[in-house]
């Protein structure tokens, strides 16, 4: 379970995030929602300690992210390309990934041949650096590289951004077997409520830092959520 405590952070006393209390259960798949600078990413960059709160902490599984390391074993995550290694093809970073996460050469092997559909013969045997590597199929390597050594808890922002159709749909796919099949806690924020409501059981909207809204996914929750979006002012 990730419980989130009292946690805010400010830069030049202007306060990005602020959240009282939010809970996350394990196994659960958990949408983040917001406009451009609501707090999503600031959020997730808090949840990775790649940067420090201002107050409050973010508990993994028992374990306060910015005080101690043993979450990272079973944590992993993708948030834009910098998490990639770009002058590694995919093969040597997903071995890499592998490396870190004790997993063979033999199994990360194994792990790909179930995502040929995804990669749809663009990542692998290309002979290109992941540099070279459209946004799309960048995207595709960091989010498969995630699931390398089976981790109990997922965070990725913005994951269908740049993807085809049909990329997106296997995606989404791919994320409901992880909840609903594999019990693994799954976090993603993403502009595109569509897709958010497609995949996940529970939806916390950020306006400002704050929560405003936390919906447990229903067929009416597109709907409420564009009413929601339709109503805000736009400054």
């Amino acid at each position: 379970m990730i419980v989130t405590t009292n946690l805010s952070k400010s830069y030049n006393e202007n306060t990005v995030l602020n959240i009282e209390s939010l809970s996350i259960p394990s196994g659960q798949s958990f949408g983040l929602v917001g406009n451009n600078g609501a707090g999503k990413t600031t959020y997730f960059s808090l949840l990775l300690d790649l940067i420090q709160p201002t107050t409050g902490h973010i508990e993994n599984n028992n374990v306060r992210v910015n005080e101690s390391e043993d979450w990272k074993p079973f944590t992993s995550s993708f948030i834009d390309e910098s998490f990639l290694i770009g002058y590694l093809t995919a093969e040597e970073y997903f071995y890499f990934i592998g490396e870190l996460r004790g997993v063979s050469k033999a199994d990360v092997d194994e792990l790909l041949k179930g995502f040929e559909d995804f990669f749809h013969d663009e990542i692998l045997n290309q002979k290109k650096y992941l540099r070279d590597l459209s946004k799309g199929n960048q995207k595709k390597a960091g989010i498969v590289a995630a699931l390398i050594g089976s981790p109990k808890v997922i965070i990725l922002d913005e994951p269908f951004a740049n993807l085809d159709p049909t990329t997106q749909i296997r995606l989404k796919q791919i994320i409901k077997d992880l909840a609903q099949k594999q019990g693994v806690t799954v976090l993603i924020s993403s502009h595109d409520l569509l897709h958010v409501t497609d995949v996940c059981e529970r939806i916390v909207v950020l306006e400002k830092g704050e929560v405003v809204k936390d919906i447990e996914t229903s067929e009416a929750t597109l709907k409420e959520l564009e009413a929601h979006f339709s109503n805000i002012e736009v400054a």
